[in-house]
């Protein structure tokens, strides 16, 4: 597989790009990583205390969770919040991000552990997010959002759920689109010819928990906004014979995965800035930060455990 610049993606590889109007997704497959926790598992919201201030647990008793870059929570009646950073938690932890952000300006009310669905923020403002994270600011992400809604057709107020939740029906489309494949545990997303995406997951289990909240919610509303009218028709494949498509399509397929090495090759993503946040025994958490790329990766003696990796140009 073609490496991005600031980490070392020796053994892992591409699969076949699969194509949903403007975002292009390719599967990446690897060696996983043992010991930790699918979100699902290990990474359970237990309460706001007071807005701004979130607290998460792993409620095993046996391996370490990641929690997912920016992830965020929807619930009825209650302020939706996300995270500006990844953690661990270990085994039977309970951990207090303070730096949280509520993404609802004006609804009342505490989240719970109780019927929530989470999301991954908008890649529009994983930038802005990650440099916030740090700050206890509740607040901190309104004005973002706002501009992101003007650039949506919508009221410029600090409500994501004007894009994530009133949009939903389509967003979720994207999860149809786009296949999950068996043994999957990462994805590379583009827009038109753009890398705009790079996430890498410890485990196939791991991955298919954030799939829907990454192709959806985090990738999704930029496609859903960039979408075409109408797609353009695809002409079918000019044969007679099942030998004949076959080969049609191996050649269409290696065009593709063509193409797109000169796409990762043209994002040119280096990152002189990676800075060391957190420890857990062997694993370091790391903020990266380059001219055109921004998030968070777990490094295991250099090997990435965990990646969710963003283009920082995105208008």
């Amino acid at each position: 597989m073609t490496a991005l610049a600031m980490i070392d993606l020796a053994g892992f590889r591409l699969g076949v790009p699969q194509r949903a109007g403007v975002l292009t997704v390719v599967p990446v497959f690897g060696p996983a990583y043992p010991g930790v926790l699918s979100p699902r598992d290990g990474v359970k919201l237990a309460r706001v205390d007071g807005y701004g201030t979130v607290i998460l647990r792993n409620p095993g008793s046996d391996g370490v969770a990641i929690v997912p870059l920016h992830i965020g929570y929807v619930q009825d009646g209650a302020q939706n919040h996300a995270l500006c950073r990844s953690a661990f938690l270990a085994a039977g932890q309970e951990l207090r991000f303070t730096d949280a952000c509520c993404v609802q300006e004006t609804t009342g009310g505490y989240l719970g552990e109780r019927d929530q669905w989470f999301f991954t923020l908008p890649v529009e403002l994983r930038a802005a997010a990650l440099e916030l994270r740090g700050e206890a600011n509740y607040s901190k992400l309104w004005g973002a959002i706002s501009r992101l809604n003007r650039g949506y057709g919508l009221p410029g107020r600090g409500h994501l759920e004007s894009i994530l939740a009133r949009k939903r029906n389509v967003l979720t489309q994207f999860r149809s689109r786009l296949e999950l494949v068996a043994e999957q545990l990462g994805a590379l997303f583009f827009l038109g010819s753009r890398l705009v995406g790079a996430e890498i997951a410890p485990s196939p289990a791991y991955f298919a928990d954030v799939w829907p909240a990454l192709v959806c919610f985090a990738y999704g509303p930029a496609a859903m906004r960039r979408e075409p009218v109408a797609e353009s028709a695809v002409e079918p494949y000019a044969v007679s014979t099942l030998d004949e498509l076959e080969s049609a399509r191996a050649a269409d397929v290696a065009a593709r995965a063509d193409e797109v090495r000169g796409w990762i090759d043209a994002a040119n993503w280096t990152a002189p800035a990676v800075t060391e946040e957190d420890r857990y025994l062997h694993m370091r958490l790391c903020t990266v930060d380059g001219e055109r790329v921004a998030g968070q990766v777990v490094l295991a003696d250099d090997r990435p455990v965990y990646a969710s990796l963003f283009s920082k140009e995105i208008n």
